[in-house]
């Protein structure tokens, strides 16, 4: 009798469409703060600083849209600064739309870089470069929306990290339906989780906001709605720019979910053993969930949340995050 087959690695899924434009963002260039595309404004009353960042990612469209939308509408804040930032700007520059998924980065991951040993260490590279360059806005800065997007079609949701008070802070958005508590990736420290806005003592925070898949023609618009209500729960926008373009439509109460494991990548023969999409549920603890060259991946629970599995797999990457809801 044979025993168990492993089966081959599935092809990789076509790229999906690319359904937005990328505005041309050079006119912001020179910035307003000391550095390249990087623009602050203060309001005529004291308040926060509040760091609205784009492009963590540079194929990561949604965010760059609005706030070139922000910029263009000449917005200013009622109290408070507003930063807007323009991150990984060379890796935007890069996009190439016959192979869209390679200006993620320049050489390595702008947002795997956020601990004092790397950002302080010996090494360099283009995107820790422009790191280093944007840390002092970071460290400047009360609370940060860093507005995302995802490789794989998925329901837009937010990333609060491990603290309570980023789970608080997604919760009084109340949007969008979706959050995610996590301690983030093994390959390493994402700007949410950087130095103080990730100390359980400290009131500054960072919210992540992944606004659905890169390219489709919804992710900008879930963006700027976002957007809107971080700044409104700031006490930082007119009344009459939130009459003119906050959906006002009443939105399904949010489901929190709670992160127990991140899959790692650890061979080049990683394989899901079923179908699997972003926040699909697993019902049975024991399923088989994937095969890591000899090794078996197998859900821990029932009921088991799938959170942004990839569909193409690289080694030292995370495979999926597994979560349960949160009662």
């Amino acid at each position: 009798m044979s025993g168990p087959t492993t089966p081959s690695t599935p092809p990789t899924p076509p790229t999906p469409a690319i359904e937005v434009d990328f505005p041309n963002l050079d006119r912001w260039a020179a910035g307003n703060a000391g550095m390249p595309y990087v623009w602050t404004f203060p309001g005529k009353a004291a308040g926060p600083h509040v760091v609205l960042q784009a492009l963590t990612h540079g194929n990561e469209v949604c965010g760059a849209i609005v706030l070139d939308w922000l910029l263009r509408e000449k917005f200013r804040p009622l109290r408070g600064t507003v930063t807007i930032v323009f991150a990984n700007i060379a890796a935007y520059h890069a996009f190439d739309h016959g192979d869209p998924f390679a200006s993620r980065c320049v050489d390595e991951d702008f947002n795997r870089l956020w601990t004092a040993e790397v950002l302080d260490g010996p090494r360099d590279s283009v995107d820790l470069g422009r790191a280093r360059t944007l840390r002092p806005v970071y460290d400047r800065a009360d609370y940060l929306l860093d507005l995302h997007s995802m490789t794989d079609p998925c329901p837009p949701l937010s990333l609060a990290g491990r603290r309570p008070k980023g789970l608080e802070l997604a919760l009084a958005l109340g949007y969008p339906e979706h959050i995610v508590i996590d301690e983030g990736h093994s390959a390493g420290r994402r700007l949410r989780d950087y130095a103080h806005f990730d100390a359980p003592d400290d009131p500054r925070n960072a919210l992540l906001i992944e606004c659905g898949q890169h390219w489709e023609k919804a992710a900008p618009d879930i963006a700027r709605q976002a957007t809107l209500r971080f700044l409104r729960h700031f006490g930082m926008v007119a009344p009459a720019f939130l009459d003119a373009h906050l959906d006002p439509a009443s939105r399904p109460p949010q489901q929190v979910i709670e992160v127990t494991a991140a899959v790692t990548i650890h061979s080049d023969h990683f394989a899901f053993a079923l179908p699997v999409e972003g926040l699909a549920t697993v019902p049975a603890a024991g399923t088989l969930l994937a095969r890591d060259g000899d090794a078996e991946v197998r859900t821990p629970y029932d009921h088991c949340v799938l959170i942004m599995p990839t569909r193409r797999p690289k080694v030292g990457e995370t495979a999926v995050r597994l979560g349960r809801h949160r009662r």
